[in-house]
């Protein structure tokens, strides 16, 4: 019984070696860019941290959470590099798109390590990706919380996006707020379909989005 137990053992350890090689760097399908409305996240756990993103002098409307390395099915994360981390300074000057400097490192470890990018480059590249996307400025324009379909602000980034088509892009919530925006991008930055498993729309029809403190 214990030789059997040990061969059981040994045969699902194989099977796990392969999903491990695939998070080598460099080595994904698309982008997803993930763009998350500040105002909502504070209220719903920055505040909370007393987080430097929430001061209302920051004015932070749609941050950048992160570009990530995605595959068709699935994603690779902490993966392997011989790229250097990024210095304090680099994960400073991101702070202006991504909120804080801490989040830049995360983003750094998490997905970065995965792009096959040095830190420069997957940051420059994650603000270019930032950049290009048009973000709707009637949002910044509300003055009091509102209660909306997730469905218009999918309508909204589509309408100001023109090539992006519908399955390209999806609208997520979390607790009863609008969570992120997530746009699908290939290599070059090229709008294309999202895969499945990042194509998971708010199906909310009352969802808070509070405004630009």
């Amino acid at each position: 019984m214990h030789r059997l137990m040990s061969v059981a053992l040994a045969m699902l350890c194989a099977l796990g070696a392969p999903a491990a090689a695939q998070t080598r760097a460099g080595e994904f399908d698309y982008y997803v860019l993930s763009l998350s409305w500040s105002p909502n996240w504070c209220a719903r756990e920055g505040d909370a941290r007393n987080s430097p993103q929430c001061a209302p002098d920051r004015d932070h409307g749609w941050i950048l959470h992160g570009l990530w390395p995605q595959f068709h099915r699935g994603w690779p994360s902490y993966c392997q590099t011989a790229a250097r981390p990024p210095s304090r300074g680099m994960t400073r000057d991101m702070a202006d798109v991504m909120g804080t400097g801490g989040l830049a490192w995360h983003q750094w470890k998490k997905h970065g390590t995965c792009s096959g990018l040095d830190a420069a480059g997957y940051f420059a590249l994650s603000r270019t990706a930032y950049d290009r996307i048009a973000r709707p400025p009637v949002f910044r324009r509300l003055d009091r919380a509102v209660r909306l379909p997730a469905k218009v602000v999918e309508e909204a980034f589509l309408k100001a996006n023109p090539d992006i088509e519908p399955d390209g892009l999806t609208v997520t919530c979390r607790d009863g707020h609008i969570h992120e925006v997530r746009v699908c991008l290939s290599r070059d930055l090229s709008p294309v379909p999202c895969g499945r498993d990042v194509v998971r729309d708010c199906q909310m029809t009352d969802a808070l989005f509070t405004p630009v403190r």
